[in-house]
């Protein structure tokens, strides 16, 4: 005889299964996240340029903006309610500031589109502590992703002191990362950013020797013109973009070598982009000279001009 309490038990039981199948297969298949269409809302904007109007959490000083309430700021500024934290604007790490921020960015309706973390070990050292270190930190900052509602985090590949960048170790160490990051449904992504440890080929040779759906490529548009030959630097983002999935980072220009600015080709990065049918977020990062918040305007101008 089945009993209304042995129907609702079986019942409960059923769901908890169909919810582990769901959740096994989306680990296995990759992430499915679903991305807007429309120009604006496809738009964030990154901490990282508004460093000087952030509180800084080591020299903390009166009258500046707190972090937790930066998607508010953005979304009053800009018009754009998606936003990139950087891990150096956080205060904390702890799950009661974590639950604090989330609660202000759902409050001001806004969402994070990525969180740019950035540690100091590198992954690929040949020193093991160092890579157990490394990859440590990158599991602590994806479970706060969880916390904070985002669906994906960039990290870093900081330079090694004992070695030159080695691809066997650094595909051993983000296994194990992406796994991790598999398990949490939170994507994993490299950009190409430090001239020795992010070189854009370097980075698809590591996505590619890792092979799992939760590691992908966050193409941004200036850093490697920073330090590459243009016609290389442009093939590295073209590369970089046949991985991306789920962020990359605009930006009309960049500091490079001897103190030179230089200059993105926006109507041939935008190309890029659409050639390889990209549909994931664009992150304005404006990191050049000036007044960050005249510049992001008129990166999201230009950003929707090319969209649309």
């Amino acid at each position: 005889m089945i009993t209304r309490r042995n129907f609702l038990a079986q019942s409960s039981a059923a769901l908890c299964t169909l919810a582990a199948a769901s959740f096994a297969r989306d680990s296995v298949f990759g992430p499915n996240l679903h991305f807007p269409t429309q120009p604006r809302e496809r738009i964030a904007v990154a901490s990282y340029p508004f460093r000087d109007f952030i509180v800084d959490p080591e020299h903390p000083a009166a009258g500046k903006l707190e972090l937790k309430d930066f998607a508010a700021h953005v979304i009053s500024k800009f018009n754009v309610n998606k936003i990139e934290p950087w891990t150096g604007h956080f205060p904390s790490s702890d799950p009661k500031y974590l639950e604090q921020f989330r609660t202000a960015v759902e409050k001001a309706r806004g969402a994070i589109a990525n969180i740019a973390v950035d540690g100091e070990q590198s992954p690929y050292a040949a020193n093991r502590e160092e890579r157990e270190q490394a990859v440590t930190f990158r599991k602590k900052w994806i479970d706060a992703a969880v916390t904070l509602g985002a669906h994906s985090v960039r990290t870093n590949i900081p330079d090694a002191k004992d070695s030159k960048p080695d691809l066997e170790r650094a595909a051993a160490s983000f296994s194990q990362i992406v796994e991790h990051a598999s398990q949490k449904n939170v994507v994993v992504n490299l950009e190409n950013d430090n001239p020795v440890s992010e070189d854009p080929f370097f980075l698809v040779e590591l996505i590619d020797k890792v092979n799992s759906p939760w590691l992908h490529a966050l193409p941004d548009f200036g850093n490697s013109l920073a330090h590459l030959d243009a016609d290389r630097a442009y093939r590295g983002v073209d590369a970089m973009f046949r991985k991306a999935y789920s962020i990359c980072h605009v930006k009309e220009m960049e500091m490079g070598r001897d103190d030179k600015l230089v200059h993105v080709d926006l109507a041939k990065t935008f190309g890029i982009l659409k050639q390889h049918g990209y549909k994931g977020y664009l992150s304005m990062e404006f990191d050049s000279p000036g007044d960050p918040y005249a510049g992001t305007t008129e990166l999201i101008s230009k950003t929707l001009q090319y969209l649309s």
